[in-house]
Order: structure tokens, then sequence, then C-alpha cells
């Protein structure tokens, strides 16, 4: 007869599996995302459903906001950081967006850089393109007819390739520069030419069958005129390409000789420009200071002679936009500062429609004890309360240093916070100003509590020590004593519930207990099986 070599289920299993359901499992669904990646891209903020919708990104997911409800959807499928995002703009594809990804290789498997096509209603993936950009990809762009994508790699070669997206299909593909090109668009009117910009370059391409010939811009046209580091491209009527410079001036090209430039048309790099299709306006987008003159961003004329400035005024100076798009008598901006900002063309109006931290991780993250906000700290030096309901920032203070962690008191009413040169800062909630601050550490502050009676503050750090502090006492913070001889950096803390022990979790994954506040580490495991713990976080 037949013999299982499966091993046979033990009896326990099998007397308490007889009979029971098993509990669904729920999958935790996205509902909201604070943020936008504009750092380190550009041209990533366009208009979708004439106006109706925008739709940008931070991390690894496209967010489509719709204007109106202030409702976002999703795009999950990446499996890394998108780094850019363009829409196809023939009505033959209404919707259709492409992404493209960080990627470690170029090797063809999963971990791979690729660009998805989707469908920005749906959030339905139309095709996945996986390519040899290894690094990732910093540019797509669809060209007129909308039935070729164009990509560049990350990788040392900078490689242009050019793709028949709906068959999944790479046309041709050949090496860009040995510099870093930072765009590449195809010309509005054509499927087989486009400009690609970037340190030191300007490279004007053909396709030509299964070919990519390109030629260099030519300078020779105009005196004492020098290559510069390109960062942005338009173009206009007539075969001109307009190539903004990272010192401020755009180049207007005809063909691909220099015909004209336009001196300062920003003080600082111009990041990005948009060509609006409809009527051949221009709009650019760089770093300068607000003034009566000028001030970030501009609307020029179809030949860039003529512009009106705008100055963004939302509370704050705005000098660094990274992105731009026009709709019909707005204007949608991207910030080097992690805000999107809708800017009416008539009369200046600026709407905040997305706030978001700036740089580095966020290291801190603490939820109210009772109300629907949160706090987070971040590399950045910021710390953001957040309205969940709202989904919006109601207020942020610049601690002027990297903050690691954070944590409510008790009460929601005081907020601590550790930062990464070893100072500790205790905020008023309501208002966001300094209760107190100390600095007894030199080194990154890993973790930071209140007590649950909030007489006491635990701070942990990376010198292998965690300080005491009496809240009673006021805000001088004086410490009384601290826990000795933790074998390696702190990594967690949690307090007992009557707030007479603190458990650490350190970098050696050793579980050590202590008295609070001698400081007096608790060895004797019974004893230790009798705590109660306020929270377990290791």
């Amino acid at each position: 007869p037949p013999v299982s070599r499966a091993l046979p289920q033990p009896e326990k299993l099998q007397t308490n599996n007889v009979g029971k359901k098993k509990r669904p499992i729920e999958d935790l669904v996205l509902e909201l995302v604070f943020g936008y990646r504009g750092n380190d891209c550009r041209n990533n903020v366009h208009y979708l459903n004439e106006g109706a919708d925008i739709i940008y990104h931070t991390a690894s997911v496209g967010i489509v906001l719709n204007l109106t409800t202030s409702c976002q959807s999703f795009y999950v499928e990446h499996s890394d950081d998108i780094l850019c995002l363009t829409i196809n703009q023939h009505p033959k594809f209404p919707n259709v967006v492409a992404t493209g990804q960080v990627g470690d290789t170029g090797d063809m498997s999963a971990t791979s850089p690729s660009i998805h096509v989707w469908d920005a209603m749906t959030k339905q993936t139309v095709s996945v393109l996986r390519c040899f950009h290894s690094g990732g990809v910093c540019s797509v762009s669809f060209s007129a007819t909308g039935k070729l994508l164009l990509s560049v790699g990350l990788d040392p070669e900078h490689t242009v390739t050019i793709w028949k997206w709906q068959e999944g299909a790479k046309v041709a593909s050949r090496i860009g520069h040995t510099q870093r090109i930072f765009v590449a668009e195809f010309r509005p009117d054509s499927d087989t030419h486009f400009v690609s910009v970037g340190i030191k370059h300007v490279r004007f391409w053909t396709l030509a069958g299964r070919a990519l010939l390109s030629k260099k811009g030519v300078l020779s046209s105009i005196e004492d005129a020098r290559m510069q580091t390109m960062l942005s491209v338009a173009f206009g009527a007539n075969n001109l390409t307009f190539t903004g410079t990272i010192s401020g001036d755009v180049c207007v090209w005809k063909e691909h000789i220099l015909v004209r430039i336009v001196a300062k048309a920003h003080t600082g790099p111009v990041f990005t420009m948009y060509t609006t299709l409809r009527d051949g306006l221009i709009v650019t987008g760089g770093k300068e200071r607000p003034s009566k003159e000028g001030g970030a961003l501009k609307l020029w004329d179809q030949e860039l002679k003529r512009c009106r400035a705008f100055r963004l005024e939302t509370g704050q100076i705005i000098d660094c936009v990274r992105s731009v798009c026009r709709g019909k008598g707005k204007i949608l901006v991207g910030t080097r500062n992690a805000e999107i900002i809708e800017v009416g063309e008539k009369n200046a109006a600026c709407n905040i429609l997305v706030n978001g931290h700036m740089d580095g991780p966020i290291w801190g993250l603490g939820t109210h004890p009772s109300r629907d906000v949160f706090l987070s700290a971040a590399e950045d030096g910021t710390v953001r309360l957040w309205d969940i309901p709202e989904k919006k920032m109601l207020n942020k203070v610049n601690l002027g240093h990297p903050a690691r962690t954070i944590s409510y008191s008790p009460e929601g009413d005081m907020v601590a916070i550790g930062m990464k040169n070893g100072e500790f800062i205790i905020l008023l909630v309501a208002s966001l100003k300094i209760w107190g601050k100390k600095r007894d550490r030199r080194s990154p502050i890993q973790d930071i509590r209140f007590s649950p009676n909030s007489c006491y503050l635990a701070v942990g750090s990376t010198e292998s020590a965690v300080d005491f502090y009496d809240l009673t006492l006021g805000p001088q913070l004086n410490r009384i004593n601290c826990c000795r001889d933790i074998p390696s950096f702190v990594m967690q803390m949690d307090f007992s519930a009557d707030s007479t022990y603190v458990q650490i979790s350190t970098g050696a994954y050793k579980r050590l207990v202590y008295e609070v506040p001698s400081g007096k580490q608790v060895t004797e495991q019974s004893h230790i099986d009798r705590i109660t713990w306020a929270t377990w976080t290791r």
C-alpha cells in the first residue's frame, strides 16, 4: 500500500484544529500619505482631468489627489522609491502615467530598476518595463503620439532608451553621456526628436528606425558663450529649444545651434521648465528669493522675451521651485521644501495642497494619547504636527538640528524630542514652544520616554546610557541619575505601569531592567516576571 513520507502532525495540533474556523486575515489599507519628494526630483507634479486632480509621488507610492474632496488614491506596485513621473498628453491615452524607480542592478532581475505605465484613475498596471538602467530611472517622457516612451538611467553610461510601452518592447538604446543626464524630453510635436540635458552638455537626438543619432549643442554662433550645466528643457515653435542652466540663464537653440541667451532668467539655477501645448507659453521654476522684480516662478511668452514673475507667499519664504505644471488659469508648483502649491495666474493667490518633510529619513513618530493627531521628527530638523481627519499639517517648528526620536507625555500636553547631537528638547504641544532643553550627551538620542505618572523622563543614547530627569523640578531639567553597565547602545525603552522600573532593549539584543530613578539593575528573573509594563516596544 502507498505510504506517506510526510511527518505525522503532533496529536495536540490534530485535536485542537478539528471543527475550528480560521480567523479572516485583515489587510491594512493605505488611506492617507503626508509628503512629496521635492528635494531631489523635478517635473514630478502634474494636473489630471482638466485640473480636477493632481498626481505626484513620494517614497514608492504614486498619489492622485482630488482637489475637491481632498481624497487620495494610490498606485503601490513599485518595489522601491519612485524617482520620476510623467503623464501621456495625447487624447488617445487619457490618464496614462509612467513612473520610474530606484534599482540596485541592471541585470533584469527582480531588483533591477523598472518603469511602470499605469492608469491614474483605475490604478491598473498597463505595462512594466524592466531595464538595464542600474541605479535607477531618473527621467521619463512620452512622445507626441503617446505611443513611445523615453527613459534615462542613472547607470555609469547614463543610457537613453526608447520603448514601445504598450508592447513592452525596446525600440532603441544608446549611451547617453559620460556625465549625469538630468532630463530628457520628446519635442511636443514629434515621435523622433528629443533633447537631453545634464552636466556641461546638451544633446539633440533623432530616432532613425532602431538607431539613435545625436548632435552636440553648438555654441560658436554666440561670442564668449560657454557650455554650462543644463538642468531643464522646454520647447517653442519653429524648432526652438530652451534649456535652463545652473547659473540662472536660459539658452535658446535653433535646431542644435545656440542663437540667444536669456541672461539671469532666475538669479539661481533654473531647475524646471514647462511648455504649455495649448498656447505655447512657458513656465520656469528656479532658485530665486522673492522681490519686486522676480521670484522662483515665472510665466514667459512663446519666445522667452517677456515674463511675469510670481511671489510665492505662504507664510514663509519660498525661494526654490523644483517642478511646474500649467493648467487653465492656474500653475501647479512643487518646491524644494516638499510643498505642492497651486498659484492663480490672475491674482497670484497661493494655496498649499501638500506639505512634507524636506530631507533625510523621518526618525521620530509620536501619536497623541487621545486625539487623532500625531507628531513627526526628521533629519531636516523640523517637528511637524499632523491632523489625520483634516488631512493636513497643523503646525511645525524648526529645531535647528536633526531629530531622532519623539514621545508624547501621558496627558498629551508636552512632547519630548531627542536630537542627533545628544540634546533633548521638551515642547508645549499647544504652541510648539520650548518648555525646556538639555544636553548631557554628545551622541544621538535613540529613544525618549515619559513615565506614566509624568514625573520622570528617560533619555536613552548611543553612549550606552539612560539618563533620568525629574520633571517636577521644573524646566531646568537636572539629571538625577542614570543607568550604568549597559553593554551596547540603547534601542528602545518602556516604563512599568507604576513608573518604578524601565526595561531597555540594546544593540546587543539584551533586555535589561532598571529601577527608577535609582538606576539600579534588576537581575532576579522572578522579580522581573511580576512587573506590569505600560508599553512593550522591544
